[in-house]
């Protein structure tokens, strides 16, 4: 566990000669409101090493370095945006072994069922959901930690001797920088529908206006406590207590503090006596009725990329996503597919594929 300047400059010392590292990140997100990065992890053809964040010192020489390396990560969007938010941390380029696995057609994806196949070894999942804010962490953590970045390096050169050999490459290469691009743009939270949670949608208009006062209360609560809602309570609960509250119906609450409960009682009082003018107005989604030449060129793209992803060995969605799909039937020049992509939609049923075997 590197956490003093010092170690950190020997890390990076050691690091000036590679081209590639693996790497992977450890947060909070399930034990606390306000999400921090609690770890990093590091590993090289030579070692294994754990960077604390939390130490106190300035990671910025380790961004430094990281952004003139390939960077090897496993879904790497989440550990992109950890280190940008971290740090302002921006990297150049990454292999990315969970998009590379769906890029040869792999059916599971997930880091334990990948190094299970080329390696043999079972990874444990025991340290999935701990506080990786909590020191000193315990030999089981460090073991799970190291081991998120252990096998990374190798696996990647698997990927990529499979990857060159289906002719797939610039698929891979297109899409990592894909995501780059992605995990730099901001995903800002709109407050104003943040309380349209799972089920809101099927609650009547009175029962929707409950349940967005006690969204927000809720909300209050965790920030104060520095917990994730889920920790004050559930979704299912407050869609639950929203709908029978209006009803008169008796309701069970999770526990609670003497002090959380007696606020909670009055915002529910109070949210009960909200005028109707003052209930949410269902939602539209803005979205224009197609066209019958849309609906018509979206069955043909489909029904290609149907076909090109059968004869590929891939899954539908990594050719292309319904979403893009429906964007590429009003403009086929959409954003939201990548040039091989559209190469395979345009080529359709002649597209020169290479098949998995």
């Amino acid at each position: 566990m590197i956490a003093d300047p010092q170690g950190l400059a020997e890390l990076i010392a050691r690091l000036t000669p590679l081209s590639r590292i693996a790497l992977d990140t450890e947060a909070d997100s399930l034990h606390s409101y306000f999400e921090k990065l609690c770890l990093i992890q590091v590993s090289t053809v030579h070692e294994n090493v754990l960077v604390d964040p939390l130490a106190g010192f300035s990671l910025q020489p380790l961004y430094e370095a990281f952004a003139k390396r390939q960077l090897v990560l496993h879904g790497a969007d989440y550990d992109l945006r950890m280190l940008h938010r971290g740090g302002q941390f921006a990297a150049t380029d990454i292999f990315d072994t969970m998009i590379a696995a769906r890029l040869c057609g792999y059916q599971e994806l997930g880091l334990a069922a990948l190094v299970a196949k080329h390696f043999g070894v079972k990874l444990s999942k025991a340290s999935q959901k701990a506080n990786w804010a909590l020191r000193p962490l315990s030999n089981q953590m460090i073991e799970y930690a190291i081991n998120d970045t252990k096998y990374l390096l190798p696996l990647a050169e698997i990927l990529e001797t499979e990857l060159r050999r289906l002719n797939r490459w610039d698929w891979f290469s297109e899409s990592c920088d894909r995501m780059i691009a992605s995990a730099r743009e901001p995903r800002e939270r709109d407050e104003s529908k943040a309380w349209r949670i799972p089920g809101s949608a099927a609650l009547r208009p009175r029962a929707q206006s409950v349940l967005r006062v006690l969204w927000y209360w809720r909300d209050a609560e965790a920030r104060a406590w520095d917990r994730p809602p889920f920790h004050v309570m559930s979704n299912d609960d407050i869609v639950r207590i929203a709908e029978r509250a209006v009803d008169g119906e008796a309701f069970s609450t999770p526990r609670m503090s003497n002090r959380r409960r007696k606020s909670f009682e009055i915002i529910l009082a109070l949210a009960l006596h909200i005028p109707e003018g003052e209930w949410p107005v269902p939602t539209r989604s803005g979205r224009r009725r197609p066209s019958r030449e849309q609906t018509e060129r979206f069955e043909h793209l489909k029904n290609t990329r149907d076909k090109v992803a059968a004869e590929l060995g891939l899954d539908f969605s990594i050719v292309a996503p319904r979403s893009a799909l429906e964007a590429a039937s009003v403009d086929p020049q959409t954003p939201l597919l990548m040039r091989w992509q559209k190469q395979l939609l345009d080529l359709g049923t002649s597209a020169q594929v290479v098949h998995a075997s």
